[in-house]
């Protein structure tokens, strides 16, 4: 490979946080910055990761104790002198049909999909300024631009995610943080596994499609280096669609 290609994608120095680390989308993201090279901190609420990380550690904690999360980032800037990257993957998806606690579950999709990710980002804004700048990354979904039945807590929490994402790009430009969402997709992960089992929901979905499968988590790990590296260095406030071409398929 050429050596200024290889530099300008490469993370070796840099220091990733990554929420949602034990599993799925936000496991293959960790995976994938720490074999590029980066130093990563896995964040999840299970009590071990889906899978060990090549270079640094997984912590359990649930992102809605914002204090544990600054905790991790305090011993984490201290361990390593800084924080250049964050992914935030961590999310939860709870369908709305019974209208039994309907409203409680729209808060907790929300303060989960939605504040927590704030939280984390003003969180880590902070030692990224001092250490001069770095790459907030978002997790977001074709949700976001679509509207989908029964689901009005993730969807809602995903298209606040979406605005929130060029907010904060244009609050933290003068630090040299940039801020992008990933926006998945059909993804095969535990949290889809339902719809994917299902033959009906399945070929419609794929039907949609113009690369004909559902997404794998892996499909997101080549998105987030790009995103974290040097290679995106002029790139903010903007959406990164990995979706096999579903949002742009049209009728």
């Amino acid at each position: 490979m050429n050596g200024y290609i290889k530099k300008l994608f490469s993370l070796e120095g840099k220091v990733a946080i990554v929420t949602g680390a034990s599993r799925g989308i936000g496991a293959e993201i960790a995976h994938g910055l720490s074999s590029a090279g980066a130093m990563v901190v896995g964040i999840g609420r299970s009590s071990e990761p889906e899978r060990k990380l090549p270079k640094g550690n997984y912590c359990q904690c649930d992102i809605l104790d914002i204090k544990a999360f600054e905790n991790i980032c305090k011993d984490t800037n201290q361990q390593f002198g800084r924080i250049n990257i964050l992914v935030n993957s961590a999310g939860i998806s709870m369908p709305m049909i019974e209208k039994k606690n309907r409203g409680n579950l729209f808060n907790q999709i929300l303060d989960t999909n939605l504040s927590s990710v704030y939280k984390c980002c003003d969180s880590v804004a902070e030692f990224m300024s001092l250490s001069g700048g770095g790459s907030l990354i978002n997790i977001t979904s074709i949700g976001s631009y679509f509207g989908f039945p029964g689901n009005p807590g993730y969807v809602a929490s995903k298209g606040g995610v979406r605005a929130l994402t060029k907010a904060l790009a244009l609050d933290y430009a003068s630090n040299n943080i940039r801020v992008n969402n990933i926006v998945p997709g059909y993804v095969r992960t535990s949290m889809t596994e339902k719809s994917y089992l299902d033959d009906k929901l399945n070929r419609e979905r794929v039907d949609r499609m113009m690369i004909p499968r559902w997404g794998k988590p892996q499909d997101f790990v080549g998105a987030s280096i790009y995103l974290s590296s040097d290679a995106s260095s002029y790139v903010t406030g903007t959406d990164l669609i990995v979706d096999g071409g579903w949002a742009a398929k049209g009728l």
